[in-house]
């Protein structure tokens, strides 16, 4: 499991342009995979209507935790997003395995559209 100094940059750290969780990343799949999940995870709350202090009740996923996954300031783990994947009825973590490679052979995630 990566540790150390991969674990301490946060996600949003990637960004190489744009705003996130609709920037363009640096090709590290961890974190265009982290950026995904905050965006899944935003428009959803967004599409349901959802607070932060309300999902966390019907999760039991922290608020603060989930803050953190909105801003890219935390690596989402497997535990918080079946949590709040279940109480929003939807999948947050992408199929990027799906994803086009770059000219080096690298998984990249397309580029999003920002709502708004």
């Amino acid at each position: 499991m990566p540790g150390g100094s991969e674990r301490a940059r946060k996600p949003y750290l990637y960004v190489v342009r744009g705003q996130w969780p609709y920037a363009v990343m640096e090709p590290d799949i961890a974190a265009q995979v982290a950026q995904a999940v905050g965006r899944s995870l935003l428009e959803a709350m967004t599409r349901q209507e959802l607070s932060a202090n309300t999902l966390a009740k019907k999760s039991r996923v922290n608020r603060q935790v989930i803050a953190h996954v909105l801003a890219g300031k935390a690596w989402p783990d497997l535990m918080t997003v079946a949590r709040l994947e279940n109480a929003l009825g939807v999948m947050l973590w992408p199929r990027h395995v799906d994803w086009p490679a770059d000219g080096e052979g690298r998984s990249v995630e397309p580029p999003a559209e920002n709502p708004g």
